[in-house]
C-alpha cells in the first residue's frame, strides 16, 4: 500500500476528497510484468501524463475530464468524448430532438438518457457511430494477449541492433516502443503526414518521454510511393508495433500475419481496444473507457470510480512490451493481439482500503533524457540506411 501511495497513482484514484487504495493484485501484477525492464518504476509510469498536465482525481469523471462513469440500466457505462467529433455525434447517438447548447448540458443529457435507456441498444448504437463507450466489466475474464505462432525463427534474447517499426500513436503503443528502446532496440517511429501522432499536440515533455529514443519518419500514406516505402520499412523490421483498427491497415493493403509468414517481422504487436476478433475489432477505445470495460475501476457504495489516469494505456504498453520480449526469447514468428480492455481485466480486483493516515504523494514524471526528433526529421537518413528509394 505504501508503494501505491508513494507512486503518485493513489493521488489520481478515488473521490476528490478521498484517495483510495488500489485494486487487489494491481501493484503485484505491475511489478511482475516490469521485471523485464530493470530500472523502470512501472507504478510511476501511471502518473506521468497527469503530472505533466496537472491532472487530479475526480471520482466518476476521469482525470482528464473527457470520460464519465454513468448509471445505465442496472449497471454503469463509461462514455468518452475526447474529440470534437464525439461531442457532435452525441445528439445522433441519443436521438435528441433538441441539441444541448453547451458541453455540461450535453453530459446532462447523456446521463439522463443512459439512466432510463437500454444498455445493449445504447452500446450498439455508440459503436456504429464510432463513439468510445463501454459497459463496466464487459471484458472481465478475457485474455489480454492472444499469441499466434505463424512460423519458425531463432530465439533473440538480446535486442541490440534489432529494428522496431512503431506505427502507433498516443500512449500505449509508444510506451511499448520506448521500453523496447530501453532494452536495446532501434526504434523507427513512422507517422502519416496527414495525421501525425496526436500526442504531439499535448505536453512536449510527455511526447519526449515516450518518443525521445526513436527516429522520426513521415510518409504520405495516400500516395503509392508512401505505401511502397512503408512496405520496405516493414520488410526490414524485426518487430512492428501498431495500434490501428484492422480496417485501417487493410485500406493500405497491409496484412500483419501475411507479412510475418513471408519472412517479414519476427513479431507483430497489434494493440486495439477490444482485440481483433469479430465485431469488436473496430470499436473505438481510449484508456479510461477501456479500463472500465475490463472492470479496472474502484468501487465505493456501489458506484464505480476511476482508477488513476487512463490506466489501460500504460498497462497495455507495459504488457505488450513484455509479451514481445518473451516472444523474441522463445523464437518463432509471432502475431500478438493485445486488447486494452482485456489487459485491464487482468489487473482488476476488489478495492483495497487505504489506511486513513497514509498520505498520497502527487504524481511525478521522469526527467526527459532525450528530446524527440522533429516530425519526419530522420526520413531521408533512415531510407538511405535501409536502401529504400525515396
Amino acid at each position: 500500500m505504501t508503494r501505491w501511495a508513494d507512486s503518485g497513482a493513489m493521488a489520481l484514484t478515488g473521490l476528490p476528497d478521498h484517495p483510495m487504495g488500489p485494486p487487489a493484485g494491481l501493484v503485484e501484477g505491475i511489478d511482475r510484468v516490469a521485471r523485464s525492464f530493470p530500472g523502470v518504476d512501472a507504478l510511476e509510469l501511471l502518473g506521468e501524463r497527469a503530472a505533466l498536465m496537472g491532472l487530479w482525481r475526480r471520482g466518476t469523471t476521469s482525470c482528464g475530464g473527457s470520460c464519465r462513469l454513468l448509471q445505465c440500466g442496472d449497471g454503469f457505462m463509461a462514455v468518452s468524448l475526447p474529440r470534437a467529433d464525439d461531442v457532435e455525434t452525441v445528439p445522433a447517438w441519443l436521438e435528441l430532438d433538441v441539441v444541448p447548447e453547451s458541453v455540461p448540458a450535453m453530459w446532462s443529457a447523456v446521463a439522463s438518457r443512459l439512466q432510463h435507456g437500454d444498455p445493449d441498444s445504447l452500446l450498439k448504437r455508440a459503436h456504429l457511430l464510432g463513439l468510445p463507450a463501454a459497459l463496466v466489466g464487459e471484458s472481465v475474464g478475457q485474455v489480454g494477449v492472444v499469441r499466434s505462432l505463424l512460423g519458425k525463427a531463432s530465439p533473440r534474447p538480446d535486442l541490440t541492433g534489432m529494428v522496431v517499426v512503431d506505427l502507433s500513436a498516443l500512449w500505449a503503443g509508444p510506451l511499448c516502443g520506448d521500453l523496447l528502446a530501453r532494452a536495446g532496440a532501434t526504434i523507427v517511429k513512422v507517422e502519416s503526414t496527414q495525421r501525425p501522432d496526436g500526442a504531439r499536440r499535448g505536453p512536449a515533455e510527455f511526447f519526449d518521454l515516450l518518443n525521445g529514443r526513436k527516429r522520426s519518419v513521415a510518409l504520405d500514406f495516400r500516395s503509392h510511393d508512401g505505401v511502397r516505402i512503408l512496405r520496405g520499412l516493414l520488410r526490414h523490421a524485426d518487430v512492428v508495433i501498431e495500434a490501428s483498427r484492422p480496417r485501417a491497415l487493410a485500406q493500405l493493403g497491409l496484412d500483419g500475419p501475411e507479412l510475418i509468414r513471408t519472412d517479414g517481422p519476427q513479431v507483430w504487436v497489434s494493440i486495439t481496444g477490444y482485440g481483433r476478433a469479430g465485431e469488436a475489432a473496430n470499436r473505438v477505445a481510449f484508456g479510461d473507457d477501456a479500463a472500465a470495460a475490463g472492470g479496472l475501476v474502484m468501487w465505493r457504495d456501489g458506484v464505480p470510480l476511476f482508477c488513476a489516469d487512463a490506466i489501460a494505456d500504460p498497462l497495455t504498453g507495459l504488457t505488450a512490451a513484455d509479451a514481445c520480449l518473451r516472444a523474441l526469447s522463445e523464437g518463432g514468428r509471432w502475431f500478438l493481439d493485445v486488447s486494452m480492455s482485456a489487459v485491464s481485466s487482468a489487473f482488476s480486483g476488489p478495492t483495497l482500503p487505504a489506511p486513513p493516515e497514509l498520505a498520497a504523494a502527487p504524481p511525478r514524471a521522469r526527467p526527459v533524457e532525450t528530446l524527440a526528433s522533429p516530425f519526419g526529421a530522420d526520413t531521408a537518413r533512415v531510407l538511405a540506411e535501409f536502401e529504400i528509394d525515396p
